[in-house]
């Protein structure tokens, strides 16, 4: 496990999540969003983002842990609210296998609760407001813009079988790579780390972030429903035109049936070719290129090899190398 690679336990992180809610006295423990929160917390995760928070805060002479933590939460708070968000454009109703937010409570209540979620982080970095503290608005962008921004990639390019590499990779950026990239660097400027070290973090998330979404697009096409903890398939099948997909309209047997699809193709039609590109060469390149990020990230981090911490780095490059779901 990551978790215990890092010596972090990952139920300080749920037990801070949970403080940030029961301190929030517009939003009672027993209201629909309070508990739609608790439920979140409770369906588990890996907490790979507030644990990249945790780990960036060891490259700084000066620790701030209870700083830390509390950013770490609001790292987790971002995050899960974009996956609310992700299961009601994606039309899925599982997360984890199980039943998504919006399956329980509505569509209505789980777009508030994601909602209230983004603001509520926005409200917490607000206190960070003297000079020295400014790095933390660096999730306040991410919030407010980066994360809508790729959202709205991702809606705008359903069935677009024209969209580019290019497009694909920007997108990856704004939904994934961005956030993971400023979690380490925010984590790095709690401790009071320098800017170079916290820009050379920066980086290296930025490249795990890449290559973790195109592993994930991967592992769409060759992992069995259950380890997935959604159908698999589900990308394609709700028109989002992944890498392994763009490679594969490029086959002459492949790219016709692909551009063939509508929002009106049924679920056999895309399952079909699912397979196809499942059993096609196309995989094999797409797992180079997120090979490729991940080799960038090593190189990036060689300049950190003196700090205790960079074993953490070397743990997390591993697991993300190792990763099935």
């Amino acid at each position: 496990m990551l978790n215990e690679a890092l010596h972090i336990d990952p139920k300080r992180i749920d037990r801070e999540i949970l403080r940030l809610v029961k301190h929030d006295p517009d939003i009672p423990s027993d209201s629909v969003i309070g508990k739609s929160i608790a439920e979140l917390v409770e369906s588990g995760g890996k907490r790979l983002r507030p644990m990249m928070v945790i780990v960036g805060s060891r490259f700084g002479p000066r620790p701030s842990p209870r700083k830390t933590l509390q950013l770490a939460a609001i790292a987790e708070f971002i995050h899960a609210a974009s996956l609310i968000h992700d299961d009601i454009i994606d039309r899925s109703d599982t997360r984890r296998n199980r039943p998504a937010l919006h399956t329980k409570v509505g569509i209505q209540t789980a777009v508030h609760t994601a909602n209230y979620m983004m603001a509520r982080v926005v409200e917490l970095l607000s206190q960070y407001s003297k000079e020295h503290d400014r790095y933390v608005q660096d999730f306040s962008a991410i919030t407010t813009t980066q994360l809508c921004i790729g959202e709205y990639q991702q809606l705008n390019h359903r069935f677009d079988f024209d969209v580019t590499e290019e497009v694909y990779l920007e997108k990856t950026g704004n939904k994934t790579a961005q956030l993971m990239a400023t979690c380490l660097k925010v984590g790095a400027k709690s401790s009071d780390a320098s800017d170079a070290v916290a820009d050379k973090l920066y980086q290296f998330g930025e490249c795990l972030g890449m290559s973790f979404q195109i592993r994930d697009d991967l592992l769409d096409f060759t992992q069995p429903s259950e380890q997935l903890g959604k159908p698999a398939g589900s990308d394609l099948i709700n028109g989002q035109v992944t890498l392994p997909v763009l490679y594969a309209l490029d086959l002459p047997e492949l790219g016709p049936k692909i551009r063939s699809l509508t929002f009106r193709s049924t679920r056999e039609e895309i399952a079909e070719i699912v397979e196809e590109i499942r059993s096609s060469r196309v995989l094999d390149k797409v797992e180079a290129l997120s090979d490729h990020y991940l080799d960038r990230a090593k190189t990036l981090i060689g300049d950190l090899h003196a700090y205790p911490a960079y074993r953490d780095l070397e743990h997390i490059l591993h697991f993300f190398a190792d990763r099935k779901n």
